[in-house]
């Protein structure tokens, strides 16, 4: 025992030369220091204390450690677990000799080592969210792929709105107009258009082809447009004729 002692005294000596403002004695087989990661790292802010409690057969056995939190920054789920495990390694590498300076340096790489880790996580979280939200921004102008059907009835929906619309704007108009000019569009608007008169044109010039003879019909689409008016006009002269005849009479 006194040999284990001297053994801590003389360790904590050399510790407190080291660690002046970091070491704190907690009992005669105890202490804590505190340890900062080698480099700062902005945005990053941590400190932590790596307690150290020596068994009666140290430096043959491991030390108990423990990791607690400080004043500046946290702990995560599971770092202070992550980071013990990797000093218990150390110490396995240094039994028989004093260890807790070589502990201390090793916590603080962890520590380092810990920030790292937390800014791979947050940039793969970041770019998580960076790819869900440009996939969803482009689900939103992707649309529906355009073939002939759908065009069709698009263009159908499309030119029946737009006629919807000129014809609610045209009776709009109208109706802003004065009651004598309101009139005369609506005589416009009844007055046959260009193309129902040829249709109409077509429909009178085809309905006397159809003429009779002797009281039988007669297929005028078999003969020209010339034998068609010398027919026509010989019928006429001959009713003028007859016409004339009952005048003398």
């Amino acid at each position: 025992m006194a040999d284990f002692q001297a053994i801590l005294d003389e360790e904590f000596e050399v510790l407190e030369s080291i660690f002046p403002d970091e070491l704190e004695k907690l009992g005669p087989t105890q202490v804590r220091i505190r340890v900062e990661p080698e480099e700062e790292v902005t945005g990053h802010p941590l400190c932590a204390a790596l307690v150290v409690s020596y068994p009666p057969t140290y430096p043959d056995v491991i030390p108990d450690l423990a990791l607690e939190e400080t004043d500046v920054g946290e702990l995560r789920d599971g770092e202070a677990d992550a980071v013990v495990a990797q000093l218990n390694g150390v110490a396995e590498e240094s039994l028989g000799m004093a260890m807790t300076f070589t502990l201390a340096t090793a916590a603080r790489e962890a520590l380092s080592a810990l920030i790292v880790a937390r800014q791979v996580r947050e940039k793969e979280e970041d770019d998580a969210r960076t790819r869900a939200y440009e996939e969803a921004e482009a689900a939103k102008t992707k649309g529906t792929p355009v073939t002939r059907e759908s065009y069709e009835k698009w263009r159908t929906a499309f030119l029946a709105e737009l006629a919807a619309r000129r014809t609610k704007d045209e009776e709009e108009r109208v109706r802003s107009l004065p009651a004598k000019e309101r009139e005369e569009v609506k005589r416009k608007i009844a007055r046959p258009s260009g193309r129902q008169l040829f249709e109409t044109s077509k429909v009178s010039a085809t309905s006397d082809e159809a003429l009779y003879e002797d009281g039988e019909a007669v297929d005028m689409s078999k003969y020209t447009r010339e034998e068609r008016d010398r027919a026509r006009w010989g019928s006429e002269d001959e009713g003028r004729v007859k016409l004339d005849e009952s005048d003398s009479e």
